[in-house]
C-alpha cells in the first residue's frame, strides 16, 4: 500500500474532496493540518515546489499536486497504480 500524505486545513472543501476520493479507493492516508502551524505550512510549500494552497498531496514521497491534479490523475487512469489498488 502506498504512503499517502495530504496537507490540509480545517475549512478546505478541496481537502474534503481529495480525502473522499482516497476513502472511496479504500486507502489510508496521513493528514497534516497546517491551519495553525506556520512551520508545517512552510515545510509543505518547500516540498510542493512553492505551492502554498491546500491540499498538497504526496504519494510515496512524490508530489501529486492538489485536489484537481489528484482527480485528473484518476481520470487518466494513473491513480490506482500509484496507490497500489485494483481499478
Amino acid at each position: 500500500m502506498a504512503d499517502i500524505e495530504i496537507y490540509t486545513t480545517l475549512v478546505c472543501p478541496y481537502c474534503v474532496r481529495a480525502k473522499r476520493l482516497f476513502d472511496k479507493k479504500g486507502v489510508t492516508y496521513r493528514e497534516i493540518d497546517v491551519s495553525h502551524d506556520g512551520g508545517l505550512r512552510e515545510a509543505m510549500t518547500a516540498r510542493a515546489g512553492g505551492r502554498r494552497t491546500v491540499p498538497q498531496i504526496f504519494i510515496d514521497g512524490e508530489h501529486v499536486g492538489g485536489c484537481d491534479d489528484l482527480y485528473a490523475l484518476d481520470a487518466q487512469g494513473g491513480l490506482d497504480s500509484k496507490l497500489g489498488v485494483d481499478a
